[in-house]
């Protein structure tokens, strides 16, 4: 029979439920609601509880579009879980802990969940944080936070300082997560000078923006960009525009920006599909400007992230960053315009997402890749374009900081789902990482997996307790330089290159 465990916090006592030697909590509130007068304001701190408030179910997820990014039926039943209630009311969070109250200082790995800055939850089964809390002695912290037109609509600019936090709000929140951790996570077992933050796709965006962000220094020691690199973020005008977009769709002037505070949730929501149906979904070389992303304000967030260096704030703080060998099949992999393919047609889709670097590109890949179909061409290109480059600019200007150390690694092991045309798709790492392939269906039947999570889940949390990844489960691996660009491949057999697919690396730099 499950135990429930108690954990005092500062806003009251919380009831977790032991499972398999792991103390859970769900659904803390770390945050108040923000809706009402409250709507796209700054998190603030929820009213503290008496008695004890149980932490038995996951909170509401935020706002959000299902299938916000239009998959097939076949890949989302990869992705199946069971969607949880919606609400404004979402600021929660979930702990995972080999113990409570013993005074032990374990390394925190803090997630940031995936689905650009428009859809996703921090409960979703792909983040179940039992396993690496058990295997690696660490607690698992994930987090919902306020998405799309509720977490980053940049109204500043039409409805003045009322709403100067607007387009941020969203990542507020997850830096009053933080501040959550640092002043809590004692209780839970953690230690809140050995936070690592870390996220895949959307989830390795935030992680990037908290390098950049002042409010978030401090909070955390160490980072892990997971195939979302966000090299730049939106300006204030990309932001502005995104806004009367959305007003326009509202039916609403620029005099009536306050009434956003007051309509039904649902009605916001419908905008924002709607602002988002217009853009592209080739566009993904933009997909940091347009639509709903954090904003470049001068405050909360006043450059970059990593345009035009790696921000100050986070010299010393270690990084790993990487990607997966074929990122962009996920999305475009199942996709009936990338069947036969003539040079045009392959011209027209590259075109449509490099502009006039297309034929540039085409040639240097196809000189670098002779034997690949024009299919497998687009996507690599795509590939690199969306998640490698950003990802080697990223690890180059952090570098050039000459402060804390950078690790690269490459994900290159193919899933066996759907007769392996995915190859190694865009989030196919999530699992290993937290080690739970046993249950990903996107992981496929292949036994090979259990060895790779087993290498993969311990890399990440040695770099969570140390800062270095290295362990005994896989080859040394040495820190990122721009001279050798030794980069870690993760497959069934882990190994150290060099610079790989440098020849597609060179031909981006060249021209």
């Amino acid at each position: 029979m499950a135990q429930h465990v108690l954990v005092d916090t500062a806003g009251g006592k919380v009831r977790g439920i032991t499972e398999g030697g792991i103390n859970i909590f769900k659904g803390i509130p770390y945050g108040a609601a923000p809706n009402g007068a409250h709507r796209f304001m700054p998190p603030a701190r929820p009213a503290p509880w008496s008695g004890v408030r149980d932490a038995l179910a996951f909170g509401p997820r935020a706002m959000q579009s299902d299938d916000a990014f239009a998959l097939s039926p076949e890949l989302l039943k990869l992705f199946a879980t069971e969607p949880l209630s919606m609400s404004e009311d979402c600021l929660v969070l979930n702990v995972w802990t080999p113990a409570v109250n013993d005074h032990r200082k374990r390394p925190v790995m803090f997630w940031c969940h995936g689905g650009a800055f428009i859809a996703g939850s921090g409960s979703s089964g792909w983040y179940d944080g039992g396993n690496l809390a058990a295997k690696g002695d660490v607690v698992v912290v994930t987090i919902n936070h306020r998405l799309g037109a509720f977490g980053y609509l940049h109204l500043e600019e039409l409805g003045g300082a009322d709403f100067a936090s607007s387009g941020n709000a969203g990542m507020l929140d997850i830096v009053a997560a933080l501040e959550w951790a640092r002043d809590n996570i004692a209780a839970f077992g953690g230690d809140s000078g050995n936070v690592t933050i870390f996220g895949e796709s959307g989830g390795g965006a935030k992680v990037s923006v908290l390098m950049a962000m002042p409010a978030a220094h401090g909070l955390f020691h160490k980072a892990i960009i997971q195939s979302g690199p966000a090299v730049q973020m939106a300006s204030r005008e990309d932001g502005a525009e995104t806004a009367r977009e959305v007003l326009a769709e509202l039916g609403l002037g620029k005099e009536r920006t306050s009434e956003l505070r007051t309509i039904p949730a649902e009605r916001l929501l419908s905008a924002q599909a709607a602002v988002l149906r217009k853009f592209s979904v080739m566009s993904f070389a933009n997909r940091r400007r347009v639509g709903f992303n954090p904003v470049v304000d001068g405050k909360h967030l006043p450059a970059g992230p990593f345009e035009p260096v790696a921000p100050a704030i986070s010299a010393q703080v270690p990084l790993m960053i990487g990607t997966n060998k074929d990122e962009m099949t996920l999305f475009f992999g199942l996709a009936p315009w990338l069947d036969g393919l003539d040079a045009a047609a392959m011209r027209d889709r590259v075109q449509m997402m490099v502009g006039d670097r297309a034929d540039h590109l085409i040639e240097g890949y196809t000189k670098a890749r002779p034997h690949d179909s024009r299919r497998d061409i687009v996507l690599a290109i795509a590939t690199d374009q969306s998640m490698r480059i950003p990802s080697l600019i990223i690890a180059d200007r952090k570098v050039a900081q000459h402060a804390a150390p950078v690790f690269v690694y490459m994900f290159t092991w193919e899933t066996p789902a759907l007769n392996g045309v995915l190859k190694s798709p865009h989030a196919l790492e999530i699992p290993f990482v937290f080690d739970t392939v046993k249950t990903s269906a996107l992981c496929g039947d292949a036994p090979t997996r259990f060895a790779l999570a087993e290498r993969m889940s311990r890399t990440w949390i040695a770099f969570a307790r140390t800062g270095d990844p290295n362990n005994d489960q896989i080859p040394a691996w040495p820190a990122y330089s721009t001279e050798n660009r030794p980069t870690m491949m993760f497959d069934n057999e882990c190994r150290v290159q060099n610079d790989p697919y440098s020849a597609e690396r060179l031909v981006w730099s060249s021209q």
